[in-house]
């Protein structure tokens, strides 16, 4: 299920614990619902209400730390790209097609995750890991001991580049705790409910309630999302790989 379905699905089951409570308000006695009653279940709810907004607060951290590592970590990968291909030009032209590997590494990545690109030159069937790109460097046979330092230098920065696609990999599949989400939401059902016992039975509550319900869904809805950086309407910026292509391309 993706954020926005949970969101919705959220919406709707907040809507509709309001209503149970509402008709529960009409079939329980009257003193059930005396004065003194309704005290009781709003100190009782209020426990409910403080653990919520709590979760919700550790929730919304969470998933911004998420979203903003993410954030750094594609920046710091497309920094070591740019660094990995000037590396490689100075080692000299036997790197060549280690730099048209790389070049269709980060081709790869940008359509495999943002989409929109259009390269011809590179084959769908292109490795999409910086392994072709190690093994190439690898391969290299340095003439003096300038060409050994840079050849292991730019070994060193590939392996930093792949444990940080690891890393986005990593990230993409995180997302919220299932049960954590469950029992938030049991508890926003039984506010939501209580709301429905204790309010009038007219019109205006019932738009009131439903718009909280929305808007504690849109919120549901918005954590979650940024809870996974690299898919949904909330993510990523794909600027500093494509600033990192452009720069590649323009010593090509």
């Amino acid at each position: 299920m993706n954020a926005l379905e949970t969101g919705i699905m959220v919406t709707l089951l907040l809507i509709g614990a309001s209503l149970i409570g509402a008709g529960l308000s009409r079939r329980l006695p009257d003193h059930h619902l005396s004065v003194d009653s309704k005290e009781a279940i709003k100190l009782a709810t209020a426990v409910v209400g403080t653990l919520s907004a709590l979760a919700v607060g550790f929730l919304i951290a969470s998933a911004k730390t998420t979203f903003d590592t993410a954030q750094q970590e594609l920046k710091t990968s497309a920094a070591r790209l740019v660094l990995l291909d000037r590396v490689m030009v100075q080692y000299g032209d036997e790197t060549k097609e280690a730099r048209r590997q790389l070049t269709a590494l980060v081709y790869a990545r940008l359509n495999q995750t943002w989409g929109g690109l259009q390269e011809t030159q590179h084959s769908a069937d292109d490795d999409l890991g910086i392994e072709p790109v190690q093994r190439t460097l690898r391969a290299l046979v340095p003439h003096d001991d300038a060409q050994k330092l840079i050849r292991d230098r730019a070994i060193e920065v590939s392996g930093q580049i792949a444990e940080a696609h690891w890393l986005v990999v990593e990230a993409g599949n995180e997302g919220l705790p299932t049960a954590f989400l469950v029992v938030l939401v049991f508890w926003l059902a039984l506010l939501f409910m209580t709301f429905g016992l204790l309010s009038p039975r007219n019109a205006t509550v019932l738009c009131i309630v439903s718009v909280c319900a929305v808007s504690v869904g849109g919120a549901i809805f918005v954590i979650n999302d940024m809870a996974h950086p690299y898919h949904g309407i909330i993510y990523v910026s794909d600027e500093p790989l494509r600033f990192a292509l452009g720069r590649i391309d323009a010593t090509r």
